[in-house]
């Protein structure tokens, strides 16, 4: 055998079982598996390629859709050419053709189908090009003309056939089909009308318009009852807000300071209910889809109605008409749940005509919040149904918010710390919050649970962040000295063994520098461990992209770092940014961040980008939200609770009233010390020499520090980043040369 056909047939064989790994990672694929979108599902993998296959399924869904089952298929061809005796090589007409007949079955599948779900239609390359290309420039009907010549001019590429050729044969095999089938057909046709016209008579169907549907049955809650018994009697004590004494005679805040429920609740009657599920179900019987309203559920903002198809209905043609039902029931938008977890039906969220607001009261005043054990439970709002939802921040263990702006992100961020505030003393929590916008989190600067004052400059935030991974890795370092394995056992440890360092802080007056550096010891690894009470800390940033615009490498590395091993030392992320698009929200930040929310977005890119699905561009605004836990695929609808700026100042007022905040200077100095130690034991001999020439030539520049001086780049790099260090030289500022500070010295 010739030594170029073996090799040619060596790599048909390599191909083709790389083809069947694809079929069967993708045949087999369970998104419970773990994989680059779940880095939190299950430890036992379900798909028969393993861990490899979990991962190679999961990317080509995501990324293909539907059409990345025809990739097997592709290979497959390829490796038999390569085992024909004529075989004349690698041909680049075919693979572009094979590549633009899987891009544009992909569009075609994103511009008919419309799923939440990537995976079901042509996954985010044919999403994106539909949403963000096509569409916006063409018009749907335009980008479906488009994407079906593309489709017809890859299918000509892939088997080198014209298209007039390839009409004649399909009218040549229609011609011959038609001959033996069309008479069989008839003849079956014909038999079954005769069938049919013996069993008429009582048994007659009704013609769809006489349909009337049967009663509406109301699915009250019992826990919102609950709720609005307790919110008409305000006069009941919150004792949860009035613990004990801590130091010297710090009070929780208590539920008094905020706002009750304006007592108006908006109710729809059961005639209305009655007559929008009429509607519904005969505007869906109009495009074929046959079914009954089994149920109602009305709630403070939206009503749910289920919906229950008909047999032999398909859900997904349900999902497809959303946008027909919001015209015909004069709704803003309509989303629709297909199906409700745990019931054969098929939900359909459709907006109140008037809303009701939310307050935060109500879902602090709740049992749910109230029995909560966890220390940093959030008060998000409450369900569709008007359930009051918490959630515990410990769990998480850190949260992405996105969200457009005047979607409700700062003020479910206001409700987040509230509520935090509510169940925390300045012993149980520390906050470190970082505000690049200098508004929204101002407000909270001096209370006493704050670390340092709220962080508006970039540079700060990136040392805040160092400091907390040097916090990090002290912390676990007392751990694993006590032998516990988290925050919490390490705590219980030392209450048991009575070896608290601190167990009273002081109010009234705060400490001296002496005592602020001898809290919890020294970051220095060879330093002896003081054990002490650690609280957590929760670091909250207002506008992750500005921090990434100018500080983005350091920034991504530090928080990265933090989400992937801060749970057990019980430090906690609050990442919030108007703009989730994938320079902001990378890969590896989102692959740490297992509980996402999100709030109204633009466009269905973005909510893919912050859920994996969309759904968050039919939000309603102010508050509405959709929250994705961790583990799971599927999001909860949240209407998200209100706090007025007010109330937050009243808030903050009693707590600054009862303690002054107590700063750690060192929390800046440690990334500064650090750099400047690296410095010291890597200061170049030539330094003096670049700092000559760039103070003579009052230009600041990498390549000319090589040239001058014959150096590599990243020595010059290094001496440029020394200068900056040193004052000598300015920050980089874009495409703009850096400023020189220093002035040349005359002889």
């Amino acid at each position: 055998m010739e030594k170029s056909r073996l090799n040619r047939e060596i790599w048909g064989v390599v191909i083709g079982l790389t083809a069947l790994l694809i079929a069967l990672s993708l045949l087999s694929y369970d998104g419970r598996d773990r994989s680059l979108n779940t880095p939190s599902g299950t430890l036992d993998t379900h798909n028969w390629g393993g861990f490899v296959g979990a991962f190679l399924s999961d990317i080509l869904l995501q990324g293909l859709g539907l059409p990345s089952f025809l990739l097997p298929i592709f290979l497959c061809i390829g490796a038999a050419q390569l085992f024909r005796a004529n075989y004349r090589g690698f041909s680049l007409t075919k693979t572009t053709g094979y590549t633009t007949l899987l891009v544009s079955v992909a569009v075609l599948l994103s511009i008919f189908i419309d799923s939440e779900n990537a995976r079901e239609t042509g996954g985010i390359v044919g999403g994106f090009l539909k949403e963000s290309v096509l569409v916006p420039l063409f018009g749907r009907i335009s980008a479906t003309l488009i994407a079906f010549v593309t489709f017809l001019l890859s299918l000509m590429l892939v088997t080198q056939n014209s298209l007039l050729d390839f009409l004649n044969q399909a009218k040549k095999n229609f011609a011959e089909l038609s001959k033996s089938v069309v008479p069989a057909v008839k003849k079956r046709v014909q038999a079954l009308k005769e069938k049919r016209e013996k069993r008429k008579g009582e048994n007659t169907k009704k013609e769809r318009r006489d349909y009337i549907p049967p009663p509406i049955v109301l699915k009250e809650e019992v826990k919102e009852e609950a709720v609005k018994k307790t919110s008409k009697k305000p006069s009941v004590p919150q004792e949860q807000f009035k613990l004990p004494e801590i130091g010297k005679g710090y009070k929780l805040p208590p539920a008094e300071l905020l706002d009750p429920s304006d007592g108006e609740q908006f109710k729809i009657d059961k005639e209305t209910l009655h007559a929008n599920s009429l509607i519904l179900q005969k505007k869906l019987a109009d495009f074929g889809v046959e079914g009954e309203v089994v149920a109602v559920r009305p709630g403070p903002v939206i009503t749910m109605y289920e919906f229950k198809p008909a047999p032999g209905v398909k859900v997904r043609r349900i999902v497809t008409l959303s946008d027909d039902l919001a015209m015909a029931l004069r709704a803003v938008s309509v989303r629709i749940l297909a199906p409700i977890p745990g019931e054969s039906v098929v939900g359909i969220e459709i907006p109140n005509p008037r809303r009701e607001t939310v307050f935060l009261r109500q879902v602090i005043e709740s049992e749910a919040y109230q029995s909560s054990d966890s220390k940093i439970t959030l008060a998000l709002g409450k369900d569709i149904g008007g359930s009051p939802f918490v959630t515990d921040l410990a769990r998480m263990p850190h949260l992405l918010v996105a969200g457009a702006t005047g979607t409700g992100k700062s003020v479910s961020i206001n409700a987040m710390i509230l509520s935090i505030l509510f169940k925390c003393t300045p012993q149980d929590v520390h906050f470190i919050m970082i505000d690049p916008k200098m508004l929204e989190l101002t407000v909270y600067e001096d209370i006493p649970h704050l670390l340092v004052p709220v962080v508006t400059d970039p540079k700060k935030a990136a040392a805040a962040l160092f400091w907390a991974m040097d916090e990090m890795d002290r912390r676990y370092r007392l751990m694993r000295d006590k032998g516990a394995r988290n925050i919490d056992n390490y705590n219980r440890t030392l209450e048991r063994e009575g070896t608290i360092k601190k167990s009273v802080i002081e109010l009234t007056e705060p400490q001296s520098a002496e005592e602020d550096t001898d809290v919890g010891g020294s970051l220095d690894q060879d330093a002896p461990l003081v054990h002490e009470k650690l609280p957590r800390i929760v670091i909250i940033i207002d506008e992750l992209a500005d921090l990434m615009l100018t500080v983005g490498r350091d920034i991504e590395e530090y928080i990265t770092r933090l989400a992937q091993k801060a749970r057990a030392a019980g430090i906690h992320l609050i990442l919030a940014t108007q703009r989730p698009s994938v320079d902001v929200i990378t890969g590896l930040i989102k692959a740490n961040f297992p509980a996402r929310i999100s709030f109204q977005v633009t466009s269905r890119v973005d909510s893919r980008t912050i859920l994996d699905s969309i759904g968050a561009e039919k939000l309603l605004g102010s508050g509405d939200l959709l929250y994705l836990p961790p583990g799971t695929a599927r999001v909860t609808r949240v209407h998200g609770a209100f706090v007025s700026d007010q109330e937050v100042r009243k808030v903050m007022k009693f707590i600054k009233q009862q303690a002054q905040p107590n700063y750690r200077t060192e929390v800046f100095d440690v990334k500064k010390d650090v750099e400047a130690a690296v410095a010291d034991e890597e200061h170049d001999e030539m330094y003096d020499q670049a700092v000559a020439i760039v103070t003579e030539t009052q230009q600041a520049s990498i390549s000319m520090i090589q040239r001058r001086l014959r150096v590599g780049y990243n020595r010059a790099a290094r001496m440029i980043e020394q200068m900056e260090r040193d004052g000598v030289v300015g920050p980089p500022d874009g495409a703009k040369p850096r400023e020189v500070y220093a002035r040349r010295i005359e002889a």
